[in-house]
């Protein structure tokens, strides 16, 4: 797979190509996921923000077209203010070429950005002028059946030094939250649907 299809001249976007894309959107479909907000996963990135001291922490869905943030903690207040005096504020969905979850969902593996700045193919993402996202640390949900359902994430508006113990946390909350949701869909098989699909 190509990392960086080609783009239109002048295009600093850089988006990688996602051919599992299709796949994963009828996957997600089938758990019921990437559509709604889950309180439990809401829970789930509140624990990510307190556990890495980020303003921001996604459990993110990726379909065809967008991506989804199904559990989702941010700061309240908009921290960043243009000149016209307005900020924005993260809602629950984002178009496929913002931020950095594609690119961690396309390469199937972690991805660490301390300060994105230090880096051409990221500082010129939508979201760092938008939300003022400086550092990044994000983690595949790498499911038993081989589909990458989306990322586990956190953000800040300060570059960040993640260190070898970022990278092994987030690593961790990805599998924990992938077991998590594999056993639930094993308990909706055994009930036909009668179990509640997110609570544990």
């Amino acid at each position: 797979m190509s990392y960086d299809p080609p783009r239109p001249a002048g295009r600093l976007l850089l988006t990688p190509e996602d051919k599992e894309a299709p796949a994963r959107t009828r996957r997600l479909h089938r758990l019921g996921l990437g559509e709604r907000p889950e309180p439990t996963l809401d829970a789930f990135a509140y624990g990510l923000s307190e556990l890495t001291g980020a303003a921001y922490a996604m459990v993110n869905f990726l379909g065809e077209d967008r991506q989804f943030f199904a559990g989702l903690h941010a700061p309240a207040v908009a921290p960043v203010v243009r000149g016209d005096g307005t900020g924005a504020l993260l809602g629950r969905s984002l178009p496929r070429d913002h931020g950095f979850c594609p690119h961690v969902v396309a390469r199937r593996k972690a991805l660490v950005l301390g300060d994105v700045s230090d880096y051409p193919r990221f500082a010129g993402n939508p979201v760092v002028d938008e939300f003022g996202v400086r550092s990044y640390l994000g983690a595949p949900l790498l499911d038993s059946t081989g589909t990458v359902l989306g990322t586990v994430s956190v953000s800040d508006i300060q570059p960040r030094a993640w260190g070898q113990a970022g990278l092994t946390a987030i690593k961790e909350q990805a599998a924990d939250l992938v077991a998590r949701l594999e056993h639930l869909e094993h308990l909706e098989h055994l009930a036909h649907g009668e179990a509640d699909r997110l609570s544990w």
